[in-house]
């Protein structure tokens, strides 16, 4: 499967470049400020969240603005990417109902584009933290592994929700008040410490809060997660990924029936 992706990319290379720079510059069209909106956002709410949450949980935290950028960073990149993976086929409807594509090209272009985002932001982080007086380590390196496993997490997320987007509609709502609730249980503005551990346990199966937690791991405590965040980093990728890629294949020719 792989390798047909890969070998299908080389062939539509040019049209995947124009999706990714189409999906990436389409949100700022008709903005005076266009892609600085990328950066500015995401401090805005950072701003917001420092002024609101520092009274109530950061007295006992560290870093506490850096603490909430890495989860506010993160779930945003969780959010944007799986919100327009879900609307990927939708959108494109259009080209692959007239033209003979792959659709999951759609998907990936969606994908990478949020990626583009999230690595503008995480620049941002990198060099706020370090104006907080973060120490950096050679373990900052570490951090490729939780992007890479977020990054295929998304991919399998987007394909179950691209496709069943096509079929029931009403998702797109239900999808924002999943996302708002899950925000609310992803740690990013409180410690999961004064739970006892048995709810910590529990934390632990959002796979949002795990990405989060190795992220803080490596940049707040300077050390190397547990293999057990690692195996579950993995195995919620690997999963959302097949997931993704049964439910796609089983759909794939009933697409152009419901759009």
């Amino acid at each position: 499967m792989f390798t047909k992706i890969i070998h299908t990319l080389k062939e539509r290379k040019f049209l995947f470049e124009e999706l990714v720079k189409r999906d990436f510059t389409k949100k700022y069209k008709r903005t005076i400020l266009g892609m600085f909106w990328s950066v500015l956002g995401p401090l805005i709410t950072l701003g917001v969240m420092a002024l609101v949450f520092t009274h109530f949980f950061g007295r006992d935290i560290e870093h506490f603005a850096v603490y909430m950028f890495c989860g506010n960073l993160l779930f945003s990149y969780f959010k944007e990417s799986t919100n327009q993976g879900m609307m990927a086929l939708y959108y494109n409807a259009e080209i692959f109902s007239k033209v003979n594509v792959p659709k999951y090209l759609f998907l990936l272009s969606s994908n990478v584009s949020s990626l583009i985002n999230f690595g503008i932001n995480l620049v941002i982080l990198l060099a706020f933290s370090a104006i907080d007086g973060v120490v950096f380590t050679w373990k900052f390196i570490l951090l490729l592994y939780p992007i890479l496993c977020l990054v295929v997490f998304n991919l399998g997320a987007g394909l179950i929700l691209s496709a069943l987007y096509l079929m029931f509609r009403d998702l797109r709502y239900l999808y924002d008040i999943f996302t708002l609730l899950l925000m609310y249980v992803s740690a990013i503005f409180y410690s999961i410490e004064t739970f006892p551990q048995v709810y910590q346990n529990i934390f632990h199966l959002n796979p949002v809060y795990v990405y989060i937690s190795y992220f803080r791991k490596i940049i707040l405590d300077g050390e190397i997660p547990q293999l057990s965040l690692h195996l579950l980093a993995a195995g919620y990728a690997i999963i959302a990924l097949v997931i993704g890629a049964v439910i796609y294949k089983k759909k794939n020719y009933k697409f152009l029936y419901y759009i």
